[in-house]
């Protein structure tokens, strides 16, 4: 058990010292080595974790993306209105795009790498396409319910990750130019008002 515990350990302090060094540097300018200095770990214990430094990287996007997945379950279980869960998804939008403030050169690396690498670029569309499919869900049961009019639920959930991807790269870009607090809930309102029927929006 105290094994386990330290292994996890080492993993997440490679993790953190490897997200400090590619904001910093880049990912190419990173090395093993000097992420091993920064972590304080042996480069066996890196390759233990890690067979590559593309693994490496290609981990801190599946972690991200695991940690916005459960966040949607956990949404899809508390709340059974859509229009409420698209709300609670905005807000979880906004601590996303906090983030994604504090580590805009990492998202640009993510979204670099996958244009040169194809590993990287399957890695990077697939959670797109989850996303996708999980809005669909939401928006078919919202139909369903009639809180949410008869769309093409494939066409709006690409809508609704066009949005997400298109704040965190404004963000990226751009962190200091707005109040990037508020955004995300008054642009999910905006779309909730072209979709919600007359009896969503009189109780929202």
């Amino acid at each position: 058990m105290a094994h386990q515990l330290r292994s996890i350990q080492t993993r997440a302090r490679i993790i953190g010292a490897a997200v400090e060094q590619f904001i910093r540097f880049g990912y190419e300018a990173t090395s093993v080595d000097e992420i091993c200095i920064a972590a304080n770990v042996s480069k066996g214990a890196f390759y233990h974790h890690f067979p590559s430094k593309q693994a490496l990287f290609l981990a801190l996007l599946q972690d991200w993306v695991q940690e916005l997945e459960q966040s949607l379950t956990a949404i899809c279980q508390e709340i059974e209105w859509v229009p409420q869960r698209f709300e609670r998804m905005a807000d979880r939008l906004q601590q996303v795009l906090e983030q994604a403030a504090g580590q805009a050169p990492m998202f640009l690396e993510f979204w670099y790498q996958a244009t040169k690498d194809p590993t990287a670029w399957g890695a990077s569309v697939e959670p797109y396409q989850r996303f996708r499919s999980i809005f669909a869900r939401w928006i078919e049961e919202g139909n369903q319910q009639g809180s949410l009019k008869a769309v093409d639920p494939d066409v709006a959930a690409a809508t609704l990750v066009s949005l997400g991807v298109g704040l965190v790269l404004q963000v990226a870009l751009e962190h200091q130019g707005l109040d990037w607090g508020t955004i995300p809930r008054a642009a999910v309102k905006l779309l909730l008002e072209g979709m919600s029927t007359a009896q969503a929006q009189a109780e929202r």
